[in-house]
């Protein structure tokens, strides 16, 4: 990395401004300004206020409900392309679009592969942290640009480390690798639950015994939280079988329909997530995890364009 140790990028947000002040001082970059407004009939106005000319340039936008933050994306990383940008990578902490990786019934769009495709035609490399591959095996399947993916498990590992004496809790049996890679790194006990979902928000979780844990403090851990009836249920099999205190931390927190409430009022006493999503519960912070990925990429399309 050494070749990119002055690099200074310009780091604009479309939604994420802290952690761009974060990433601001680990690549000791410029933050990017630009105006952006809507005319009365709905359509965007854009002005990037900061030179760019031949400078490599970082959009960092967190795509959970994504609709609305898509063609902003593409106005903002096109026109710095026009305006002369060395490179334009985004770094998308949450990354949307990765469940529809096939078509289930005649007709339905595979909309991971759309959203991807076009995507790429709009900038240089990509960053996430933890997407949902299912049955993709690595973003180069639908991506054409280079992509790097951050594991959020050692920023949360790291965080748990410090917090005493802990039961860490895997919701499902999908969970186990993931929350045991955690609990090695943080020294922690864990248990993994057994899930049966009849539907979006019909979820039944069965716990092993956890009676030589009950002095403890449980934390379910979870990649992403977004509807949250896993965590609840995880959270009413816990008081069933006599936990007290329990906390919640995962990764991205969407909290869909307001849920992040629902889970403090099912008797969560903390909810933790990074800062992926910009959200009250955000403690861990991954930025520290996007720096070489990030300064990789801006290698490989320096040399790309050689």
């Amino acid at each position: 990395m050494k070749n990119l140790s002055n690099i200074s990028p310009v780091i604009f947000s479309l939604n994420s401004e802290a952690l761009v002040a974060r990433l601001c001082k680990h690549l000791d970059g410029e933050t990017g300004n630009y105006t952006t407004r809507d005319f009365p009939d709905g359509e965007s106005y854009l002005c990037i206020k900061t030179d760019v000319y031949q400078r490599h340039c970082i959009v960092v936008a967190d795509m959970s409900r994504p609709n609305s933050k898509f063609l902003p994306l593409l106005f903002l990383a096109d026109t710095l392309r026009e305006l002369g940008a060395a490179s334009v990578g985004l770094i998308a902490p949450y990354l949307s679009y990765m469940r529809q990786d096939r078509r289930f019934l005649d007709g339905e769009a595979i909309t991971s592969k759309i959203f991807a495709k076009s995507l790429s035609h709009h900038i240089d490399y990509l960053v996430t942290v933890d997407p949902h591959l299912h049955r993709y095996h690595s973003l180069d399947e639908i991506y054409s640009v280079p992509s790097k993916v951050v594991q959020g498990a050692p920023a949360l590992a790291k965080w748990l480390k410090d917090q005493g004496d802990l039961l860490l809790v895997g919701p499902d049996s999908e969970s186990e690798q993931w929350v045991s890679d955690i609990a090695k790194y943080s020294g922690h006990p864990f248990i993994t639950g057994d899930k049966i979902r009849r539907g979006d928000r019909d979820v039944e979780i069965t716990l092993p015994d956890v009676s030589s844990y009950l002095g403890l403090t449980a934390v379910i851990i979870d990649d992403v939280i977004s509807s949250g009836q896993t965590i609840l249920c995880c959270i009413k099999a816990l008081h069933s079988a006599g936990v007290v205190n329990i906390k919640c931390a995962a990764v991205h927190g969407i909290f869909a329909d307001g849920v992040d409430q629902d889970l403090l009022n099912a008797g969560l006493s903390a909810l933790i997530t990074s800062n992926t999503i910009s959200h009250s519960s955000n403690v861990v912070d991954i930025s520290p995890l996007l720096i070489e990925p990030v300064l990789e990429c801006i290698l490989h399309v320096s040399q790309s364009t050689k």
